[in-house]
């Protein structure tokens, strides 16, 4: 049983002036939690922004160029990033815009609004990553498909494109249980803080 457990259990067993003092503490507790965890959910958006681009620096890339170069989609790559890139600078601004909106709230009903706000942004977030990854995996897939089997048969290419899409699946799924570690745990934390603020609004 944690802490905030405790005065719950003590709350419900005190007289109704001792009720109040202890309703604030409850409701601090929660806040504190509910701040906490989205913090942590904008460090972990800003290390995903940020890790990918550092690899990039430390590790030689020309291998990766040259494949892009071969398959012709290097501008593809380009202009992937330009468009990707202010997107999540744009949902980083909103995780950090939700983390401080918890920080400052002084109400219940406040705090409950944003923690919903909070998960939904959240969700957005996992839905648009999980697209782009899966469109560009398919413009991957179709133009290596094209580039290295030109002269393919229509059964022999059929087969190709039906293992790419499996491939495909599979790194998506792994990329979604990858984001249900990192921001599902946070989530489910922060949907039991609002539960539990529910029932101090009743």
């Amino acid at each position: 049983m944690d802490t905030l457990d405790k005065y719950k259990k003590a709350w419900d067993n005190q007289s109704i002036e001792i009720n109040k003092i202890s309703r604030e503490d409850i409701y601090k507790m929660s806040h504190s939690k509910s701040s906490s965890i989205v913090k942590w959910i904008f460090i972990i958006g800003l290390l995903e922004l940020i890790l990918p681009y550092t690899l990039m620096l430390i590790f030689d890339v020309n291998e990766t160029s040259a494949i892009y170069q071969e398959l012709g989609l290097v501008n593809y790559f380009y202009y992937f990033n330009i468009i990707l890139v202010p997107i999540l600078l744009f949902f980083l601004f909103l995780f950090y815009k939700n983390y401080r909106s918890i920080s400052t709230t002084d109400s219940t009903k406040k705090l409950m609004d944003n923690i919903l706000k909070t998960r939904k942004t959240v969700r957005n977030y996992i839905f648009l990553n999980l697209a782009f990854a899966l469109i560009h995996l398919l413009v991957v897939s179709i133009i290596s498909i094209k580039t290295y089997l030109p002269t393919s048969s229509t059964k022999e290419l059929i087969a190709a494109y039906s293992i790419a899409t499996v491939i495909s699946g599979i790194i998506i799924t792994i990329i979604w249980l990858i984001y249900q570690l990192l921001y599902g745990i946070l989530l489910r934390k922060l949907t039991l803080n609002y539960k539990e603020l529910a029932k101090l609004d009743v």
